[in-house]
């Protein structure tokens, strides 16, 4: 008889402390924070679901890296080590590092687009969108049909819609289309994959109009894997063989490394084409360093180029999505309504379902979220009207294509105790969800909102 259970594929070898409150310090802290978890010392958060970016653990192995790292100002072998580590997975002819993906995203979109340039997408993330809006050109979304669909469940929900591709440039002109971007996984959309199918058919759409090919590279990893598990014709391909191909649709590259790099902080940006990078490097220089360290200690580069690596490894990556699933699967089968089929790295509560009497534009994601802190000292983030809708200068709210409330969970970090543990504070906040109210924006910057917004409850 097969043994269902699945472990974490690794030892603990250290540990941290995390400390208990009671719900009346959580309740005093919300106010405090404006109900705003981005606000909330990590020092009072129980679970920490806010986000899997840079909040993994790092192997032995990591750690001996770092151990190796040299911190000469230029020409240093830990970039080499870095460079050839991510050459052998992705095979671009220029890697450039960079101290997080948002610097490659803002030195990428500075470099390639001008204002009123349109630059499609599966679906923009945050930081994306707002450094493609920065330099005045207009971040598009193309997920396919199923993708805005969260309660209907398909294997490739974070593909591109190729016919919408088509028609953009149509109606844009491929002169006005400086690159087009494939995120995988596709984040917003709930952590949901691109198939192989995919990516062909948009490097053949980009083909025929001469358009650069990027992929956001943040979780290929599990994205390689999905299309192992999913994929007619993959089954017997390992994950690095199935990331390499994924690559070689690709003009260039985005990079956060603080996901499937698996390090806690680090990025770069990618390309194949000589001029281009020239530019980028010398935007490197001006805002982040010289190109062999692009803003990153040689030790973190040394770092990087073991996690690379990692990521790959099927007995790692079995435990990630399976464990994510989970989490996923406990709570959906107690009715409470996620994105179909769970994710790679999230899951994704629908809050429009969870709270129906909540109206989008008074944030039942953002609301979801400090209930859940409430009733258990989890974070977790809205991917919906608050991070990605609009208020204009009249107060009109504009509101997101979905609300949903993602539950990030950490590289390496959490067990299977932990997770129970969230699935038991979900459901009972799903038990008394038609007890929790709206919120209204007291506070918001112009440029992501969410990160900084301060909110209260209506009738206060």
């Amino acid at each position: 008889m097969p043994i269902k259970t699945i472990i974490e594929p690794f030892r603990i070898k250290s540990v941290e402390p995390i400390r208990q409150t009671t719900r009346e310090e959580r309740e005093k802290i919300l106010r405090a924070a404006g109900h705003n978890l981005f606000l909330v010392r990590s020092q009072d958060i129980l679970i920490d679901l806010l986000t899997d970016s840079g909040t993994g653990a790092m192997s032995s192995e990591q750690w001996a890296a770092i151990m190796r790292g040299d911190e000469s100002y230029a020409g240093s072998p830990s970039f080499e080590r870095f460079r050839d580590s991510v050459q052998a997975i992705m095979g671009f002819k220029h890697v450039i590092p960079t101290h997080q993906g948002r610097a490659a995203e803002r030195i990428l979109f500075s470099v390639m687009c001008v204002a009123g340039d349109v630059v499609p997408n599966n679906t923009h993330f945050d930081t994306t969108r707002a450094n493609c809006e920065f330099v005045g050109a207009q971040a598009l979304d193309l997920p396919c049909a199923e993708g805005r669909q969260p309660s209907v469940a398909a294997p490739f929900k974070g593909n591109m819609d190729v016919q919408a591709l088509e028609r953009t440039i149509a109606e844009h002109g491929a002169k006005r289309i400086p690159l087009v971007m494939l995120t995988v996984t596709n984040n917003s959309g709930g952590g949901q994959p691109v198939s192989m199918a995919n990516i062909r058919a948009v490097r053949a759409v980009c083909d025929k109009h001469r358009i650069p090919l990027y992929i956001d590279a943040c979780r290929y990893a599990e994205n390689a894997y999905f299309i192992k598990q999913r994929e007619p014709g993959y089954e017997k391909a390992t994950p690095r063989e199935i990331a390499k191909e994924m690559f070689s649709y690709a003009d260039g590259c985005t990079m956060s490394a603080k996901k499937d790099g698996m390090v806690n902080i680090g990025g770069f940006l990618c390309t194949n084409d000589d001029t281009l990078a020239q530019r980028e490097k010398d935007l490197l220089i001006l805002t982040e360093g010289f190109p062999t360290y692009g803003g990153l200690a040689g030790r973190d580069l040394d770092a990087l180029a073991v996690g690379m690596n990692e990521a790959l490894e099927e007995d790692y990556l079995h435990y990630r999505i399976v464990s994510t699933a989970y989490l996923g699967d406990h709570i959906s089968e107690a009715g409470v309504p996620i994105v179909e089929p769970p994710g790679g790295h999230a899951i994704y509560i629908d809050a429009r379902a969870f709270l129906p009497h909540i109206p989008p534009a008074q944030f039942p994601g953002v609301a979801l979220a400090a209930e859940l802190f409430l009733e258990g000292g989890i974070r977790s983030v809205e991917i919906g009207t608050l991070m990605f809708g609009k208020r204009d200068k009249d107060g009109t709210e504009h509101v997101g294509p979905m609300d949903l409330l993602r539950l990030a969970i950490p590289r390496r970090v959490y067990t299977q105790s932990h997770i129970d543990y969230c699935v038991e504070v979900i459901l009972e906040v799903w038990r008394r969800r038609n007890e929790i109210r709206g919120l209204k924006l007291t506070h918001q910057a112009p440029y992501l909102r969410h990160f900084t917004a301060r909110l209260e409850p209506f009738g206060t």
